[in-house]
């Protein structure tokens, strides 16, 4: 199943579950993309940024999309992003062998001016092969690499295999509304823009052009409720349910390793994965924390019962 820009919906982000001393918990990873097929999804991203990625050697890497190609069966998009064009082609090359639907590719965060954020990709989707569909990532606050919509539209024009964009800006809601504006002007063609940072501007973005969000969350299926009311045109319906989940949602989007490890902490909590483990270097949370994630959950789940956890 190719990945195409027809792609619309809820594509979360997987975290890797990791045991305490480090290993990949292979278990808690099938347990995962389990429940992320029971969510409604509509694909899933496997290897990415927060999937601690750059901490996996390629075995790991490998062996992870293996377990997932074999359990889901929608869309399966594979983070590849590498310092080096070798280590991207095997691993995109593999993933695709492996069932994987396309791959995402960040920018290094040497890149500073608009000729060499399209030269880069321009070199990344030759390495990666033509016959590869690829999610461009727009990230600035990680990755220091700022895309104007005018440098998307060129490299949306140069690279027929760039079918997604990854839209992490953040102020990033006039993006959405200039990216649009292109493809209505017929200046650019369509592409699916799927929204990331944790979902913080889903509701608004939403109403902005974007196809749905492409991001992690403790809970995906607030994600895919939203989008599909949003769709529906069910406005006030939308709001409420995401506003029911902005504060913790707000708490879980805290940047690097700790927002990292609230997520996994509820995933824990869930009973979707077994430990909370970030592979070193990682961050834990500590005892105040954890008594605040608590407090959030608890106050949305007088509107959402699906944030009603067991005793911890």
């Amino acid at each position: 199943m190719s990945l195409t820009s027809a792609i619309k919906g809820v594509i979360p982000i997987s975290p890797t579950p990791f045991f305490a001393d480090g290993r990949v918990d292979m278990d808690s990873m099938a347990r995962l993309t389990d429940h992320f097929g029971a969510s409604g999804v509509d694909g899933i991203t496997i290897l990415g940024q927060l999937g601690e990625a750059p901490k996996l050697e390629f075995q790991e890497a490998r062996a992870i999309v293996e377990l997932v190609a074999k359990r889901f069966t929608q869309p399966i998009v594979v983070g590849v992003s590498a310092p080096g064009f070798a280590a991207m082609r095997a691993l995109a090359r593999e993933a695709m062998e492996l069932g994987a639907s396309g791959v995402m590719i960040g920018p290094p965060n040497t890149l500073r001016t608009d000729d060499q954020i399209v030269g880069y990709y321009r070199q990344a989707a030759e390495a990666i092969g033509p016959d590869v569909p690829f999610v461009l990532q727009d990230y600035p606050l990680t990755f220091s690499v700022v895309m104007t919509p005018n440098v998307i539209k060129r490299i949306v024009g140069e690279n027929e295999n760039c079918v997604v964009l990854k839209h992490e800006d953040w102020p990033g809601l006039d993006k959405i509304t200039a990216l649009r504006g292109f493809e209505k002007d017929g200046a650019m063609r369509h592409i699916a823009i799927l929204v990331g940072n944790g979902g913080l501007f889903l509701d608004f973005e939403m109403e902005r052009g974007a196809d749905g969000a492409n991001t992690g969350y403790a809970f995906p299926e607030m994600l895919v409720d939203v989008v599909k009311l949003s769709a529906a045109g069910k406005r006030d319906a939308a709001h409420d349910l995401f506003d029911a989940h902005l504060p913790y949602l707000r708490y879980e989007q805290q940047q690097g390793p700790l927002g990292l490890a609230v997520r996994k902490w509820v995933y824990m909590r869930r009973g979707l994965i077994a430990c909370d483990a970030q592979r070193k270097p990682g961050a834990s949370l500590n005892a105040a924390a954890k008594g605040e994630v608590e407090y959030l959950l608890s106050r949305i789940a007088r509107t959402d019962s699906r944030a009603v956890l067991k005793a911890a």
